[in-house]
C-alpha cells in the first residue's frame, strides 16, 4: 500500500507505536515510535507478520482476527509478547477495526510502565531474600574458620623464640589485623539479622535532620544540603535508628562520590520529603506512602553496576565496603517499602516509599 491512501502524517507523531496491517497480516505501516519500541527499522518490520514479530501471539492473532471480521470496534488488553533473543514487552495492547480494505486492522502498543513497575519490584524483594540468604550462610560459614585462623596465629606469636619475634611477631600480627578486619565485615553482614526490630512512632524530618546533623558535620566545606520538607507528612511506626542508618548510608554515598564537587564548591545534596498516592508497594496497595527523595549532583552510578547497586560487595566507588546500600535496602524492606534509583551524570536520586497509616 502506498502511504498516501491513508493519512498516516499523524500516526508519525504519535509516542505509542502503531502497526497497520492489511488483511493478509502483513504489516504495512510503523511509526518511528514502533520502531524504537521493536528495535527494528521500518524496512526490516514491513511484510512480517505477528507470528514472525513475537513468539507468543495467539491472544494478539485472535483480537486481529476479530478485528479482521469487525466482531469490535476496538478492543484493549494488557499483554506480554515474547520476542526472539530479546526481553519480552510489557504491553497494553489497543487493536482497531478500520473501515479501509487497504488496512483493515490498527494494532497500538503503549508500554506497561505499571507493570514493568510490578515486575522490577518483584525481581528486587527476590533478589534481596537471596541476598539475606547467601550473607547468612557465608557470613556462619566465615565466622568459625576465622576464629580459629586468630587463635592460631595468637598460639603461634606466643610460641615464637626471642630472638625471633621481632622478625616472625610481624606476620602474625598480619594475621591477626587481617582476621579482624574480616571479622568487623561478617558482623556487618549479619548486623540487619542480629538487632530487633524497635518499632515506635517516627517522624522522618527528625530521621533527616539528624542525617543531615551526621553529613554536615563530617563534610563541613564545600557540600550544600537543601532541605525540601513537606510538614504535613504524619508519624508512623517504624524502627527510627534502621531508617536513620537507612537514609545516612545513602547520603554519605552521595557525599562521598561528590568529593570533586566540594573542591569546586558547588557540591549539593537534597533531601526532599513528599506524600505520594494510591501507590502499589511489594503487590499491594496502599492509600498513602512517605516519598522520600536523596538526591545528588555527582558523576551518577556507574552504567556497568547501575542495576547491581544493591547487591552485596558491589561498589562503585574505590575503597567503598559495598554493603551501605545493601544495608539500607534491608532496613527499608523491613519497614514494608522500596528504594528506587535513577542516576545520570550531574542528577542521582535515591527514592524511598514506605507506607504511611
Amino acid at each position: 500500500m502506498k502511504k498516501n491512501t491513508i493519512s498516516l502524517g499523524g500516526l508519525d507523531l504519535l509516542a505509542s507505536a502503531v502497526l497497520l496491517f492489511d488483511a493478509d497480516g502483513h504489516i504495512i505501516y510503523v511509526n518511528p515510535a514502533a520502531e524504537n519500541l521493536l528495535e527494528s527499522s521500518s524496512k526490516t518490520l514491513l511484510n512480517q507478520t505477528l507470528a514472525e514479530l513475537f513468539l507468543s501471539n495467539e491472544e494478539l492473532a485472535v483480537l486481529f482476527q476479530d478485528a479482521l471480521e469487525h466482531v469490535f470496534a476496538d478492543k484493549r488488553q494488557d499483554l506480554t509478547l515474547e520476542r526472539m533473543g530479546r526481553e519480552p514487552l510489557q504491553v497494553h495492547v489497543v487493536v482497531t477495526a478500520l473501515d479501509n480494505p487497504d488496512a483493515p486492522v490498527l494494532i497500538e502498543l503503549r508500554e506497561n510502565l505499571q507493570q514493568l513497575k510490578l515486575d522490577r519490584e518483584e525481581r528486587l524483594l527476590d533478589q534481596s531474600q537471596a541476598n539475606k540468604e547467601l550473607i547468612r550462610n557465608l557470613a556462619h560459614e566465615i565466622k568459625n574458620p576465622l576464629g580459629g585462623i586468630r587463635g592460631a596465629a595468637q598460639l603461634l606469636e606466643l610460641e615464637l623464640p626471642e630472638r625471633h619475634l621481632k622478625e616472625l611477631g610481624e606476620y602474625t600480627q598480619v594475621i591477626i589485623k587481617e582476621a579482624d578486619r574480616l571479622q568487623t565485615l561478617v558482623d556487618r553482614l549479619l548486623a540487619p539479622h542480629r538487632r530487633p526490630h524497635i518499632v515506635g512512632d517516627v517522624n522522618i524530618h527528625e530521621v533527616c535532620e539528624r542525617v543531615r546533623s551526621l553529613i554536615t558535620s563530617e563534610f563541613p566545606n564545600g557540600l550544600k544540603i537543601r532541605r525540601d520538607y513537606d510538614l504535613s507528612i504524619p508519624e508512623f511506626r517504624g524502627d527510627k535508628e534502621q531508617l536513620i542508618q537507612a537514609v545516612l548510608n545513602i547520603a554519605h554515598n552521595a557525599a562521598q562520590v561528590l568529593a570533586t564537587r566540594m573542591k569546586s564548591g558547588d557540591a549539593e545534596l537534597i533531601l526532599r520529603t513528599r506524600i505520594a498516592r494510591q501507590v502499589t508497594l511489594a503487590k499491594v496497595r496502599y492509600r498513602l506512602a512517605l516519598d522520600l527523595h536523596i538526591i545528588d549532583n555527582g558523576p551518577g552510578i556507574p552504567p556497568d553496576i547501575r542495576d547491581r547497586i544493591f547487591y552485596p560487595l558491589v561498589s562503585g566507588r574505590d575503597g567503598g565496603s559495598g554493603l551501605g546500600l545493601t544495608l539500607a535496602q534491608t532496613f527499608v524492606q523491613q519497614h514494608m517499602g522500596v528504594i528506587e534509583c535513577e542516576s545520570r551524570p550531574g542528577y542521582t536520586d535515591f527514592r524511598i516509599l514506605i507506607p504511611l497509616p
